[in-house]
């Protein structure tokens, strides 16, 4: 299924971030290291600055930290592949930053009282954390769940476009922004779950309904 931040983009992104991630790991530092660094710098960006109105600064801010998510992996690939506390950090430092940027999102939106758009910010954190739950708990159970339209950084990606409009004067920009991410995000659960149970009924012994 094809993806918004499409392969060939991301493989264009590895092959800048590689000699970085070469240097680092000269310099001692661990992917570990890393993506607790990245996940700094998004709350920094988010509750510093995006959480206070400083839309423009705060999306750039957490743009560049979350593409960390690129340099640990392939810092982790560099050095012999990723650990499973690893694996681990980094998918927990990933709910964390979410979490702050649309928490951010929704504080700032409410003090606006846009009622409409906290309500979008919250859909989409909640919509975000199913997209991940899902493909975590199926991988735990054995299968595969590589699928969808929004991943990640498809949806950081979003919000930090309307986020930017929006603070040099675009108004709805961010609202509009959210309710699309909103609407992709509950598709891309959709899409996981109907490839799980398509997974799921081959895997199923002959004659068990």
């Amino acid at each position: 299924m094809a993806k918004i931040f499409q392969v060939s983009a991301r493989a264009g992104m590895t092959r800048v971030v590689e000699p970085i991630a070469r240097a680092l790991l000269r310099a001692g530092v661990t992917p570990n290291v890393v993506t607790v660094a990245g996940t700094v710098g998004v709350l920094v960006g988010a509750l510093g600055f995006g959480a206070r109105g400083h839309l423009v600064a705060g999306a750039l801010i957490v743009t560049v930290f979350a593409l960390t998510d690129l340099l640990d992996g392939t810092m982790a690939r560099m050095s012999g592949g990723s650990t499973r506390f690893g694996a681990f950090l980094d998918s927990s430092m990933d709910r964390v930053a979410d979490s702050a940027v649309f928490g951010a999102v929704a504080y700032w939106l409410a003090t606006q009282g846009d009622h409409s758009g906290v309500a979008a910010a919250l859909l989409c954190l909640a919509a975000g954390g199913l997209v991940s739950y899902v493909k975590a708990r199926a991988e735990g159970l054995g299968m595969t769940c590589n699928v969808g339209i929004a991943e990640r950084t498809e949806r950081l990606l979003i919000v930090g476009v309307g986020g930017i409009l929006t603070g040099v004067g675009v108004k709805p920009a961010l609202e509009i922004a959210l309710w699309l991410l909103a609407a992709i995000s509950i598709f891309t659960v959709g899409q996981r779950m109907a490839h799980v149970y398509r997974q799921a009924q081959q895997l199923q012994p002959d004659g068990q309904a």
